[in-house]
């Protein structure tokens, strides 16, 4: 079994933080009703169509408390599997594994979740030419495993955070006077990716003359994205954003953007159904 590696997340310490908060001073339950050689074996399986995300991170929930544990992972990260699929089986000491069995069901039911969402908005604009971005709606601290679950899912990363690009939103322009002002300010300050969201047409010309390099169409409905698709002309990517739903999304692809984002993929998406069952050999 490969490591878990994720550029800016330490598993090691993620894991901890979660098992200490999970176990306290101990598993109390495990301890008393099971004896200590006592050994589990045990299928994890889905009880829902999913695509699969965060598999290697449960396993290493179990390997932290029982570093003997025999652990096979059945399925891959990204792959979608059918109601009932199983997707890993492990054996080891009994109570460890019991111990860790809901950190490791918390993190892989999220972040499935994520995934299943992103492929089933994916899926929607197949064809059309348009991109799939998440957002930084994401839960404080989970940010780099969300946003990985939202690759296993067929959609990109926008930022990451606050420093890899500018984003001038409604408050940035009112503070600075206007879009066009906020934009030569960010441009002055040497930023070579500046987004600019706009939530009007006529905000999109004095974005562009000032040096935006993206434009966020902000709440626009199909006809109004199409016309400031054409307006754009080609000469910086456009997104389109805001309140996009599962039955919303082909026609905003189909209006000729470059990206849709959706931030429902982090902040909404509800878990799916995973457990794991005692299997004796």
């Amino acid at each position: 079994m490969t490591s878990f590696q994720l550029d800016g997340f330490d598993l090691a310490a993620f894991v901890a933080a979660t098992l200490a908060e999970d176990v306290g001073q101990g598993d109390v339950t495990s301890a008393a009703v099971i004896p200590a050689g006592a050994l589990f074996t045990g299928v994890m399986d889905s009880r829902d169509a999913i695509v699969v995300a965060g598999l290697p991170i449960a396993a290493a929930f179990f390997r932290a408390l029982d570093p003997e544990v025999e652990i096979e992972l059945l399925a891959g990260e990204g792959d979608r599997v059918a109601a009932g699929s199983d997707l890993m089986r492990l054996r080891g000491n009994a109570r460890a594994l019991l111990t860790a069995e809901r950190a490791a069901l918390n993190t892989v039911q999220h972040l499935s979740g994520i995934a299943t969402m992103a492929r089933s908005y994916v899926d929607k604009i197949t064809g059309t030419g348009t991109t799939l971005l998440d957002t930084r709606k994401t839960i404080p601290g989970l940010r780099r495993l969300e946003k990985y679950a939202t690759r296993m899912g067929g959609a990109q990363n926008h930022r990451m955070g606050l420093w890899d690009a500018a984003m001038i939103k409604d408050n940035h322009v009112a503070v600075a006077g206007s879009v066009g002002e906020a934009v030569r300010r960010a441009a002055d300050a040497g930023i070579e990716r500046i987004i600019v969201e706009v939530d009007r047409v006529d905000q999109i010309e004095p974005a562009l003359a000032a040096g935006a390099t993206h434009l966020l169409l902000d709440n626009m409905d199909p006809p109004t994205l199409r016309g400031a698709v054409t307006l754009v002309g080609g000469r910086v990517p456009t997104e389109a954003s805001g309140g996009v739903r599962l039955d919303t999304i082909r026609a905003i692809a189909e209006t000729g953007v470059t990206y849709v984002s959706v931030g429902r993929l982090t902040q909404s998406a509800p878990a799916v159904d995973i457990g794991l069952d005692f299997a004796p050999a």
